[in-house]
Parts: C-alpha cells; structure tokens; sequence
C-alpha cells in the first residue's frame, strides 16, 4: 500500500510564493515516478509537473513553466512544489501522484493523495 500526504496550501494573494510537500509511505518500487496534478473548480484535472526518480529532466506543463519547481528527497520519501508568482489562475486543489516508470503528462496515475487546497486572490 502506497500513502500520499501533502501539505503546504493556503490562501494567498496574486505574485505571492507557496511550497507544497508530500510525504510517501509504503512500497518506494512503486513510486518511481511522482508528479503534481490539480483540478479547478468544474474543470478537468491538470497535470502540473513530474520528476523521476533520478529527478533528471522534470516536466512541467506550459502554464507553469518558469514559476514552478519540482524537486524530491528520495531519503526522505518527499516531495515538493515551489510555486512562485501565483496567480488567480492557479487556484485549484493541488494532488500528490506517484505511478511505476516514466513521467506522464496526464492523470494516468496510480497513486494520489487526499488534496491540498491553493486559493490565489487578485
């Protein structure tokens, strides 16, 4: 059984910085590949980002490229989102997901975690 919990959302306003983490539990194999996924309010689930286990060659959707950063501690079974100069549009619950092999950029994976609310305000 694989546990994802993140932490790290809130309330801010537009241009201001948040860093989300997750902690992973359970079988490391099967969480080789994590990655960041958020869905706004009647609207689809986004993938944000993803990073292997190596964490060579992250992805990041083109919204987000340049304000946000994924990056991992694989001793600590952590994962993490800086997200810089947050904007309205970013307002979402963010997810936590892990899967086997390469980085997908969609919603294709096996583990998620409950959620972290970001509200971004102009």
């Amino acid at each position: 059984q694989v546990q994802l919990v993140e932490s790290g959302g809130g309330s801010v306003q537009t241009g201001d910085s948040l860093n989300l983490t997750c902690v992973a539990s359970g079988r490391s194999a099967v969480y080789d590949t994590m990655g960041w996924i958020r869905q706004a309010p009647g609207k689809e689930r986004e993938f944000v980002a993803g990073i292997s286990w190596i964490g060579v060659s992250p992805k990041y959707a083109d919204r987000v490229k340049g304000r946000f950063t994924i990056s991992r501690d694989n001793a600590k079974n952590m994962l993490f989102l800086q997200m810089n100069s947050l904007k309205p549009d970013d307002t979402a619950v963010y997810y936590c997901v892990a899967r086997s092999g390469r980085i997908l950029e969609d919603d294709d994976y096996d583990y998620w975690g409950q959620g972290t609310q970001v509200t971004v305000s102009s």
